[in-house]
Parts: C-alpha cells; sequence; structure tokens
C-alpha cells in the first residue's frame, strides 16, 4: 500500500518537473569573447613632426665671375597627412608635409663686399611613399616634389641692401621607419635629402646678376594618427 501511495505521487509530480525545465533561466549568459582586429598599415593618418635641416647655398655671380656658398642649418617641425594601403607586406602611400623653418645663414665675400644671406621660413612636400611592414614596423622609402620659401638678401658691396623673396620648386627623396605603438599611434623617424633648384635674379640698383642654387639634408622625427577606416561589426550577444 506505502509503495503504491509512493508511485502516485512520483506520476504526479513529473508533468511540474517537466514544465520547471522548460522555465527561462535567470542565470547571465557567458561572456563573448571578441579578437582584438588584426593591424594593418590601411588607413588614412594625421601627425607632426620636428627635425633639424642643414645644407648649402651656392651663390654665382657669372658677370664678375664669382661663386661663394654658405651652409644653412635650423629647426624645422609642421604637419603632415597621408594615406596608406597595405597588400601582404607592402604597403604604398601618398603624403604631403608642411614645416616652417628657422634654417638660415649670412656669409660675407670679400671679393665683392657683399653680404648675401639666405633663409627658407616654410618648406613642404608632395611624395610617394612605399614600405615593407614587419609586424607593427614599417622600413620605408619615400620620393617625390618638393617647395620651399626661400629669401635670399644682399647688403654692401653690390648694393646698400637688396632683398629677394620667392617660391622654389624642386625634389626630394628619403627613407625611414614607423613602428605601430597601437592600432591607432605611430612614431617615426625620417631622413630626406632636398633640391630646389636653381634662381636668377638681378641685384638692384647696379643690376648684377645672381643665381642660387639650395640643397638641404634633414632629419625628423614624428607621431601619426591613423583613423579607422573599417570599424569590425559589434559582437552579437543572445539575451534569455
Amino acid at each position: 500500500m506505502f509503495k503504491r501511495c509512493l508511485l502516485a505521487l512520483a506520476l504526479t509530480g513529473l508533468p511540474g518537473l517537466a514544465q520547471a525545465a522548460d522555465l527561462p533561466s535567470r542565470h547571465a549568459p557567458p561572456p563573448v569573447y571578441t579578437p582584438p582586429p588584426i593591424f594593418s598599415w590601411t588607413g588614412v593618418y594625421l601627425g607632426g613632426e620636428i627635425g633639424y635641416g642643414w645644407g648649402q647655398n651656392g651663390i654665382s655671380l657669372p658677370a664678375v665671375p664669382v661663386y661663394t656658398r654658405s651652409s644653412p642649418e635650423g629647426v624645422l617641425g609642421g604637419t603632415h597627412v597621408g594615406y596608406n594601403y597595405q597588400i601582404n607586406q607592402l604597403v604604398f602611400g601618398l603624403e604631403g608635409d608642411v614645416d616652417g623653418t628657422s634654417v638660415s645663414k649670412s656669409i660675407f665675400d670679400p671679393v665683392t663686399g657683399t653680404s648675401f644671406g639666405a633663409r627658407i621660413p616654410v618648406e613642404g612636400s608632395v611624395r610617394g611613399r612605399v614600405g615593407y611592414a614587419w609586424d607593427r614596423a614599417l622600413f620605408y622609402a619615400t620620393g617625390g616634389a618638393a617647395f620651399a620659401d626661400l629669401e635670399n638678401s644682399f647688403t654692401g658691396g653690390l648694393t646698400p641692401y637688396y632683398n629677394t623673396s620667392s617660391g622654389r620648386a624642386g625634389w626630394t627623396v628619403g627613407g625611414g621607419v614607423e613602428y605601430a605603438i597601437t592600432n591607432n599611434w605611430s612614431v617615426r623617424g625620417e631622413y630626406r635629402y632636398s633640391d630646389f633648384g636653381h634662381e636668377g635674379t638681378v641685384v638692384a640698383p647696379v643690376a648684377v646678376p645672381v643665381d642660387t642654387h639650395v640643397t638641404e639634408h634633414a632629419v625628423r622625427v614624428g607621431f601619426s594618427y591613423k583613423f579607422e577606416m573599417y570599424a569590425p561589426p559589434p559582437p552579437v550577444i543572445s539575451k534569455y
């Protein structure tokens, strides 16, 4: 008799147990692991740099004839913007930069009794970049067009004082290494050689023709911030 009562109670409780098993769980879902995005150099970037430049300013007076040169040097710094596209380990890019500089020098020529001064207040470039990515390090070569605002001054001898200011166009080539600290921030070191070309001018009031040719070596260190072009999709978390 007692066994029959136990069997009846068990059969009565089975539907309730089945319904309890179908009730929603009150426990929080397990956390979803989202792997960090794979690093790529592809994207638009913006940054700044500072460095030091030194070079030569060749000055020739064909009518005398006289040739002399000075060695302008100084600090430079500014900003850059560019775009990179990575294919496997190869990285192709285009970059432009503008720097303000203190690169300048003045010398005295005893033959003509004239002081020749040269100053580059602003310079810039538009360049292509080709590099090889080794994990987060990028070794690259760069080259393209270079631009500068060049000021020349002539004092004494040829003229009491004469000053010229003109834009120059030339070329630049160099290379560097860049390292990505995070997926967005990177630091770099770079060397470039620039040739801003020849320019002829006539010094007033004596109407003496003068030709100048400016070249520059420069080292720069800088940083860049790369904007994410393709953000990863947000993780999907099911709610219970």
